[in-house]
């Protein structure tokens, strides 16, 4: 199942990366939803009807087991199509067998992580990536999650052997995964180049650093595409040894944090250690802390307070921090962090030291994970 609804969000993904082209679009879409619908003589090119996106189903067929059951080359010739038998207690389960099983015939080169697909669909459907207007695209990145197939692949035919078990054939025709798959590699290729297309001011800035995380992971989504055109056969200059890998376009995104000062202000200059606490965070993300006239500043506000205990010796003091990561430029606040706790001791003095001591704890533990996350869904600014 997993790996079902994850080549369905890929499917998804396809069909975006395709639309990106208006002069392809109406193909693109039509080829994705056309059916390849398999006959019941051998070797013959399928007709219409066949399942997926916007098609009707199959009809169920019973009587004499059809050849493709046994033998599915006997029906889709090898040279033209990429098949896949499934089978179940119901239909449902049957196609979804068929599906993964086909998906399996691509191997693990086309198993990419869940995250990666999905964050280019994220970043489509915030409009971080202008991809198209046609509203099948967009509706597809919305349905993608409950859709259970292959681009361009097909359940072709059903056959119920009147006992307990349903058989499906699930049919890629190879000819038009080739071309699709093709498109699509191009399309992404502009997007990267667009995102990539910047001056240096514009490059060194946490805007820059996103542009370059998303190109990373489109370019990951293209060696996928390339992968399954090494199954079905593409054009020359579209294999995955031609493609420009995502490590490329991750590695100037970590040079480019290497060149963005972010100034460390805390409210208080007794608080040295909690400064240091956030500018150590900074450090490990890559980024350079310090200078005074950063355009980025992570704002500190510590606040320490007694409280009051009934019936107790120790002296406790509760401390509050609340950090800002703010763009100078408009004074957006990018990342709110906040951290609070209590702390106890005979006195008020050593009660305000281990405070101190936990809060340097807690930035330690968490703060580097909290703008790691951030970063990573950062999303770039392509109005």
């Amino acid at each position: 199942m997993f790996k079902i609804r994850y080549l369905a969000v890929l499917w998804a993904v396809s069909l975006i990366g395709c639309a990106s082209s208006p002069s392809r679009e109406d193909d693109a879409v039509a080829a994705a939803q056309t059916a390849v619908a398999a006959m019941e003589g051998g070797n013959r090119a399928p007709s219409q009807g066949g399942t997926s996106s916007g098609s009707a189903p199959v009809k169920v067929r019973e009587g004499n087991e059809p050849a493709w059951v046994s033998v599915p080359d006997a029906v889709y010739d090898k040279n033209i199509y990429v098949t896949a038998v499934g089978y179940g207690v119901d239909r449902n389960q049957a196609e979804k067998d068929a599906l993964g099983r086909l998906v399996a015939v691509f191997g693990q080169s086309v198993q990419a992580d869940l995250k990666t697909i999905t964050s280019y669909s994220e970043a489509v459907s915030k409009g971080a990536v202008n991809v198209s207007e046609n509203t099948v695209v967009q509706n597809a990145i919305k349905t993608s999650a409950g859709m259970d197939t292959l681009i361009g692949a097909e359940i072709e035919d059903v056959w119920f052997d009147s006992k307990n078990t349903y058989y499906a054939v699930a049919v890629l025709e190879k000819a038009k995964a080739s071309r699709l798959y093709s498109d699509m590699i191009r399309s992404n290729e502009r997007i990267i180049d667009d995102l990539t297309a910047m001056s240096l001011e514009e490059k060194q800035s946490l805007d820059g650093f996103s542009r370059y995380q998303l190109a990373a992971t489109i370019a990951d989504v293209n060696r996928v595409y390339a992968n399954v055109l090494a199954i079905v056969g593409g054009p020359s200059g579209v294999g995955s040894g031609d493609i420009k890998k995502g490590d490329n376009y991750r590695l100037e995104a970590m040079n480019i944090t290497k060149s963005i000062p972010i100034s460390v202000r805390v409210t208080d200059g007794r608080f040295s250690r909690i400064k240091d606490a956030f500018a150590s965070a900074l450090t490990k993300q890559g980024f350079r802390s310090g200078g005074t006239d950063s355009r980025y500043v992570l704002q500190v506000r510590v606040d320490f307070s007694p409280v009051e205990m009934p019936n107790q010796q120790n002296k406790f003091t509760r401390y509050a921090i609340e950090a800002h990561l703010i763009d100078t430029r408009d004074a957006s606040v990018l990342l709110p962090f906040n951290i609070s706790g209590r702390e106890g001791h005979i006195s008020l003095s050593e009660a305000e030291n281990r405070a101190v001591v936990a809060a340097e704890k807690k930035i330690n533990d968490t703060y580097g994970t909290v703008l790691s996350d951030y970063l990573a869904s950062l999303l770039p600014n392509t109005k």
